[in-house]
């Protein structure tokens, strides 16, 4: 019985370890490519420095973090033990099957638009809405490195390795919920990154904390909701609708509700309510796991 305790405590051990070493791994490859690249164009407002939206960077940043992508699974084939897949394969528990994988490519992001309702309505009424009806917007964007990045690559990387290669390895020491709130953690510490960005910017260091701080708070908490999306849908791609759909939107700009006349305000304000109440509401009906064909029910 000891013998036991002792391996499931090297056990959680190794797969910690392995968790904090994939993130500051995450981070670290997008900055092994130490160059300075100068800005050129009429758009530069700023002094010579390292520029993330440099597309030499970008592409760089590219072939980094998809090398990690290939490096993470590596240590969740290695580590997850046979006693941690009671309920299904590890290809399951990494989100990967084709039960469910519709409704997981389309319930989640209809309950994520829900939460930016009010957004939404801005957009509506403002009517930047017709932008996604012109294709040549949908061509030109899939040429812009900075748009694949923020809407591709990004989301893609980052839940393949804090979602399905982190997630399995998370909960062979954490209940579900436990795992929801740490891995998020991990999560956010990942984008604290930028704090070095805003330095080389021209940002003062109060700011460039603030900035950061407000960074890893909003990442952390969007990362609890994508794992607890991840987790009860059992499904890889339920987090990573809703992943490249707040990417698009951002964090809602609350001060340009006043833009608008005041009954157009009243109205998106409404909503701003109304979307926040209908996301709690429907949150848990659904992304029940019976939806998605999900018999792991990890988090029930």
């Amino acid at each position: 019985m000891d013998l036991l305790n002792d391996s499931d405590e090297n056990t959680c051990l190794y797969s910690g370890l392995a968790c904090i070493f994939l993130t500051f791994s995450y981070v670290g490859s997008l900055y092994i490519w130490r160059s300075k690249l100068n800005r050129t164009d009429s758009l530069s407002r700023s002094p010579s420095h390292e520029d993330g939206d440099h597309p030499r960077t970008i592409k760089r940043r590219f072939f980094s973090v998809f090398c990690m992508m290939l490096i993470a699974p590596i240590f969740t084939f290695t580590l997850v033990k046979e006693e941690t897949l009671e309920r299904g394969t590890l290809r399951e528990y990494m989100g990967f099957r084709l039960s469910g994988m519709i409704a997981a490519l389309i319930i989640p992001l209809l309950l994520t638009a829900t939460l930016f309702l009010g957004p939404l309505t801005m957009h509506f009424i403002a009517g930047t809405w017709r932008l996604y009806t012109n294709p040549v917007i949908w061509i030109s964007s899939f040429q812009e490195l900075v748009w694949l990045r923020n809407h591709v690559m990004a989301p893609i990387s980052e839940e393949w390795v804090f979602r399905s290669c982190m997630m399995p390895l998370l909960l062979q020491c954490l209940d579900p919920l436990t795992a929801v709130f740490t891995g998020p953690f991990l999560f956010g510490i990942a984008h604290f990154h930028h704090v070095h960005e805003l330095l080389s910017g021209g940002h003062s260091i109060k700011s460039a904390l603030f900035i950061s701080l407000f960074q890893f708070s909003f990442t952390t908490v969007f990362g609890a909701y994508s794992a607890y999306l991840f987790l009860r849908t059992g499904h890889f791609f339920a987090p990573l609708v809703a992943h490249v759909f707040c990417n698009h939107l951002g964090f809602p700009n609350f001060f340009e509700v006043l833009r608008f006349p005041l009954l157009q305000r009243i109205i998106i304000i409404i909503n701003y309510f109304l979307g926040l109440y209908l996301w709690i509401y429907l949150l848990v009906p659904l992304t029940s796991p019976s939806i998605y064909g999900n018999k792991l029910e990890l988090l029930t």
